[in-house]
């Protein structure tokens, strides 16, 4: 019988390009500093936490990985050793084997390095060939067409909008793209990954 996709063990998972390690409350000035970077918090389409809002966002994903629906990373680079984002596993479904990859934000300076691609090539792995996931999803904002090409780029199929999913920090609403990947197509979606990281992609 399979083993229960909860809860999730911490787990540190390296790569050539980047560290994905377990948020902690220590990250708080270094994740601070990083988000500076392009103050990623003003994209009015986004939900990135200043840096007066860090703590309190640590300790949301905090709590959240104690309810067991996320598992949140620090996201550090190989090459100088700073952290430059954070990353999550969240909306985790045991029953039926599926989970998210969001909550995502990578500093300015680290974006189309190969740190991205790669973080999502590692979440990605390890979601299908060590959780055994039948599916992964990533969502974003309508309005954000970087991000919803950086999905794309990774191998993911749009699945379809949620018009006004949600109720923005600005009060405005937010359509949300869906995204997905199914374990049949992982293999092909990897190849494509270690192709891109090999070419340098990001």
């Amino acid at each position: 019988m399979q083993e229960p996709l909860l809860p999730l063990k911490p787990v540190t998972l390296r790569g050539a390009h980047v560290t994905l390690e377990p948020l902690a409350p220590g990250h708080l000035d270094d994740l601070r500093e990083a988000v500076a970077d392009g103050e990623l918090w003003k994209l009015w389409y986004t939900s990135v936490p200043s840096p007066d809002r860090m703590e309190s966002e640590i300790a949301r994903r905090l709590a959240l990985q104690e309810k067991g629906s996320m598992q949140p990373f620090a996201v550090r680079r190989n090459d100088t050793g700073a952290l430059c984002g954070m990353t999550s596993y969240m909306d985790i479904d045991a029953v039926n084997r599926r989970l998210e990859i969001g909550s995502t934000w990578t500093a300015a300076g680290a974006q189309r390095s190969g740190v991205n691609t790669e973080s999502k090539m590692m979440l990605l792995a390890h979601a299908f060939d060590v959780l055994e996931c039948i599916a992964v999803e990533f969502r974003t904002h309508w309005m954000n067409h970087q991000s919803r090409a950086a999905i794309a780029r990774l191998g993911a199929k749009q699945d379809g909008v949620l018009r006004a999913h949600r109720v923005m920090a600005d009060g405005t609403l937010r359509d949300t793209v869906v995204f997905s990947i199914t374990a049949p197509e992982w293999p092909a979606v990897r190849s494509h990954l270690h192709y891109k990281l090999g070419r340098g992609g990001a």
